[in-house]
C-alpha cells in the first residue's frame, strides 16, 4: 500500500489550499499536519525538513517537497494532469502564473493608500473581466470550440477558481 501524502501547513487558507484541491482533483487522499505552535514549525525546521525554512511542506514518495508550485508540479506530473507535452505544460505554466499575477493584485489591496482604494479596484475590475476572465474562459471552452481539454484542464480550472 502507497503512503498517503502528507500535508504539513498551518491551520487556515494559503497556500496550501491549491496542493488540496490538485490532489482531490487526482483522486488521492492525503493526511494534513496542522502546525499548531511555534515550537512545532522550529522542530521541522531544526530537523532540516523545510528547504528556505518556509511552508507548505508535502511528504510524498519519500521526499519532503517544500515551495507550492514545486509542490504542484510534482503532484500534476505524478498523476498525469500537466500535459501530454511541452506546449501544453506551456500553456499550464502562462494560466497558472496569470492566475497568480491577478491573486497579487488581490492580495495587495488592503495595503494601498485608502486614497488609493477606489482606483486600485477598478484597475483591478478592468484587468479581471477584460484580461483574465476572457482568458481562463476560452480554456475552459466557455467561448469558442478551441477549449483545452483532458486532464489537465482540471489543473487550469483548479488555479483558476484558487486565485479568485
Amino acid at each position: 500500500m502507497v503512503a498517503k501524502p502528507k500535508l504539513c501547513y498551518i491551520h487556515g487558507r494559503g497556500r496550501i489550499e491549491s496542493i488540496c484541491w490538485l490532489l482531490a482533483a487526482a483522486g488521492v487522499e492525503f493526511e494534513e499536519i496542522f502546525i499548531k505552535t511555534p515550537e512545532d514549525l522550529d522542530k521541522l525546521r531544526n530537523e532540516g525538513s523545510l528547504m528556505f525554512q518556509r511552508m507548505p511542506m508535502v511528504e510524498i514518495d519519500g521526499m519532503k517537497l517544500v515551495q507550492t508550485r514545486a509542490i504542484l508540479n510534482y503532484i500534476a506530473t505524478k498523476y498525469d494532469l500537466y500535459g501530454k507535452d511541452m506546449k501544453e505544460r506551456a500553456l499550464i505554466d502562462m494560466y497558472s502564473e496569470g492566475v497568480t499575477d491577478l491573486g497579487e493584485m488581490i492580495m495587495l489591496m488592503p495595503v494601498n493608500p485608502p486614497d488609493q482604494k477606489d482606483v486600485k479596484m477598478t484597475l483591478i475590475r478592468e484587468r479581471t473581466t477584460n484580461r483574465y476572465l476572457p482568458a481562463f474562459e476560452k480554456s475552459l471552452g466557455c467561448r469558442s470550440s478551441e477549449s483545452h481539454t483532458g486532464a489537465w484542464s482540471r489543473w487550469i480550472l483548479q488555479n483558476t477558481v484558487q486565485g479568485l
